[in-house]
Parts: C-alpha cells; sequence; structure tokens
C-alpha cells in the first residue's frame, strides 16, 4: 500500500511541476533595452521562450514586412536582439514548431491551448487579437500565462 501511495504522490507532483512549468515562460533577466524599446513600442515584448530559434530568425530578417508594418531597425539593434532572441528561443520540443507565417498564434501548441475560445471572442473591443496575450492573461507581461488567472474581457 506505501509503494501507491508513494507512486501516485510522484505522478501527481510530476503532472503538477509540468503543468506549472507550460504555465510560465519568464522574461529572461538579460533582456536588452533595445528589445522593450523596439518590440514592446507596439505589442507585448513576446518571452523568447514562445517561439523556436528558427521562427526568431525568420521574424528578425523580415522586420520590413513586419505584420503590415516596417519594423526596421538598424544593423547593430537589429543583430543585439535577434542573437539574445536564439539565445534564449525555445528548446523544448512542444515549442520548437517553425511558427508558420512567423506566428506564434499559428503555433499548434497555441491552437490547442485556445481551442475552447470561441472566433467572437478574439474580436472583441478588449481583445482585437488572438496576439494580444495581455487582454486575458493578467500576467502574460511577466511571462506567467497560467489558466487559473485568466480574466476574458466582456466586450
Amino acid at each position: 500500500m506505501k509503494i501507491h501511495h508513494t507512486f501516485y504522490l510522484s505522478l501527481c507532483l510530476c503532472f503538477s511541476t509540468s503543468s506549472i512549468f507550460a504555465a510560465k515562460m519568464p522574461m529572461p533577466a538579460d533582456a536588452p533595452a533595445s528589445y522593450e524599446a523596439e518590440c514592446a513600442s507596439c505589442h507585448m515584448a513576446y518571452p523568447p521562450g514562445l517561439l523556436s530559434e528558427q521562427s526568431w530568425k525568420n521574424l528578425m530578417a523580415s522586420l520590413s514586412k513586419h505584420f503590415g508594418t516596417d519594423a526596421s531597425v538598424d544593423a547593430q539593434t537589429r543583430a543585439e536582439i535577434t542573437n539574445w532572441l536564439i539565445k534564449n528561443a525555445a528548446t523544448r520540443q512542444k515549442y520548437s514548431e517553425t511558427a508558420p507565417e512567423n506566428r506564434i498564434t499559428k503555433i499548434s501548441w497555441f491552437i490547442r491551448k485556445h481551442d475552447e475560445v470561441r472566433p467572437d471572442v478574439w474580436k472583441r473591443a478588449g481583445i482585437k487579437s488572438p496576439a494580444n496575450c495581455g487582454a486575458c492573461h493578467i500576467d502574460a507581461a511577466k511571462g506567467i500565462f497560467s489558466e487559473n488567472n485568466i480574466r476574458i474581457p466582456a466586450k
């Protein structure tokens, strides 16, 4: 009987640890000031662990056509941000998929995690887009995407 309890406890800890890890994607402490200044001036500064190395390379190589906006930066800034993003890119297989169209919202794990969200919810004025993580995930700016701390705007 003692073995069963130990096994059950181990199993619970394993699952709770993995779900906690999946909900946290903290911003690395060594984020260059240019990342916040350039990237977060238009949208949330996404934690680099949300995309694979190849996805970040693709995204940074196409800044002149960054989702309908010219987000070009000088070569030194681009290199600094790119190097940091690549250094901190996703390493877990779950997040290592190359993002279709360079969009986090098109990656299979994102779609799977948000499959219960109706299409009309994304269009609410308080959300506007699936890419607006902070609209529902209260601590998204800290890299915390816990399902236990979500507030979906009513309108």
